[in-house]
Order: structure tokens, then C-alpha cells, then sequence
């Protein structure tokens, strides 16, 4: 039987095991650290806050080393009491001290569609920013809005000929995201201060427990990959590339 123990210390045995299960155990440093140019990096997620509590340590990794990352929400957050004007608000803020830039698919909170109209209007947004990577919510989160943005990524990703890289991300484990099974992650150590602080900019969203909580599924998957925090990402098979882990190609 693998275990992670066996994994983490990159047996022979252990490795030709994942190959076989179809998973790569890959122990970043640093986000795109093999990359050749500067890349373009759409995160998409249900709310403001999603991007920057399963992905806020990458999103910083990333733009310090000078790539640009569009942060964008498949709604404004609006939810009564909290109305929208404060929760684009606290998203700007966080996509400030990220060095990112927020966007909207105007969707409404709880309510998300699904269609072929809004399946279209999706991938149009997304072939507007022209990424080389997309990061998206898994198809197994509990929220529905969670789901319907993973929906929308990956058939905007195929209806876009699959030719930027796809990953999937992971929030408030066991609680909302289940079932999650890395296949990359990435060395937040020195950049949780940065994701803490955008987290904390969603102030009407008691970060002081959801922070806690997704800190706890950094730690851990800290421990798979040999760190203090880690994120890890589930890579789309198919993907061109895999900016993660190697070099990434110049545009067409």
C-alpha cells in the first residue's frame, strides 16, 4: 500500500505507483519558478474572498515574481446584511496587497447559472484576457456556486481548443471542498503573511474563522510537500503545459 510517507520520500516503488494511479507528486518551491517569460494568470472563483483563501500564497508568489493575475469572481458577494458596494470593496483591497487585479462575471450570490448563454459569455471573458494558466474552484465543492464556476472554466477551457494549463483548487476542506487529491503543490512559506493579509481584507466574512481553518489544510499539505504551507492544485490532464513545473513555451 502507498502511503505518504512513502510518497513524500520519493521511493522507487512509491513513485511508479503514482505514475500508475495517473498522479505526479511535485514539490515546488516557488510558483513558475522554471518559467521563461512573464505569463498571464486568470484564478476564478464563487465570491470574493475563494481566489485568495485556496490560492493567496500562489497569487503572491506569482506576481512578485512579475506575472500578472486577474482575480475573477463569478458574482460580488452581495448577500443581505452585507450589500455589494462592501464586498467589491474588500476585494479590491485584497487583490491590492496580492499585486492582482479583480474582475466580475456578474452573477448573483447563491444563485448561479449554468446555461449554454452563460457558458458562452464566460469563455468570451476568458478569451479576453488570453491567460496562460487558469485556476479554478473543484467540481466537488458543497457550494453550488463553487461547483457552477468549475463548470464554467473547464467548458470555456475546451470551447478555448485546451490551450492554456488548468488547474483546480482547494477551500475550507471537509467543510466545503471533498475528496481532493493533489497532484501539485506550491511553497507558501514565505508568502502566508501576504495571502493572511488579503484573507483579513474580507472583513465581513469573520476571517478570523475561515482563516483559521484553511491555515490548518495549508500546514497540512506543508507536510506532504516538505514545508511549512503549502497550496496544492489538482492539474488538468490535457494542458498544454504546466507552469508549476517546467519551462512554458512562447506564445504562438
Amino acid at each position: 500500500m502507498i502511503t505518504r510517507r512513502k510518497i513524500l520520500t520519493g521511493t522507487v516503488a512509491a513513485a511508479a505507483a503514482g505514475i500508475a494511479a495517473g498522479h505526479t507528486i511535485v514539490a515546488e518551491t516557488a510558483a513558475a519558478s522554471a518559467t521563461t517569460r512573464k505569463l498571464k494568470i486568470v484564478v476564478a472563483g464563487g465570491h470574493p474572498g475563494d481566489p485568495e483563501y485556496g490560492c493567496g500564497g500562489t497569487i503572491a508568489t506569482l506576481t512578485e515574481q512579475g506575472h500578472e493575475v486577474v482575480l475573477l469572481y463569478l458574482n460580488d458577494g452581495a448577500w443581505p446584511p452585507t450589500p455589494a458596494n462592501t464586498r467589491t470593496a474588500e476585494a479590491k483591497r485584497a487583490c491590492e496587497i496580492l499585486g492582482a487585479r479583480p474582475a466580475y462575471a456578474s452573477q448573483q450570490n447563491g444563485h448561479a447559472i449554468v446555461d449554454n448563454a452563460h457558458y458562452d459569455n464566460f469563455a468570451r471573458m476568458l478569451d479576453a484576457e488570453a491567460p496562460d494558466a487558469l485556476f479554478t474552484q473543484w467540481f466537488l465543492d458543497n457550494h453550488r456556486d463553487h461547483r457552477a464556476t468549475a463548470s464554467l472554466c473547464y467548458d470555456a477551457w475546451l470551447k478555448m481548443g485546451k490551450r492554456f494549463a488548468l488547474y483546480y483548487y482547494e477551500v475550507s476542506d471537509g467543510e466545503d471542498t471533498v475528496q481532493f487529491s493533489p497532484t501539485r503543490y506550491v511553497d507558501i512559506t514565505k508568502a502566508e503573511a501576504r495571502k493572511r493579509g488579503a484573507c483579513y481584507a474580507h472583513a465581513s466574512q469573520t476571517p478570523e474563522r475561515y482563516y483559521s481553518l484553511q491555515d490548518q489544510v495549508a500546514h497540512f499539505r506543508g507536510v506532504e510537500n516538505g514545508c511549512a504551507r503549502a497550496e496544492a492544485f489538482i492539474w488538468q490532464l490535457q494542458s498544454p503545459f504546466d507552469i508549476l513545473s517546467g519551462p512554458v513555451p512562447p506564445r504562438a
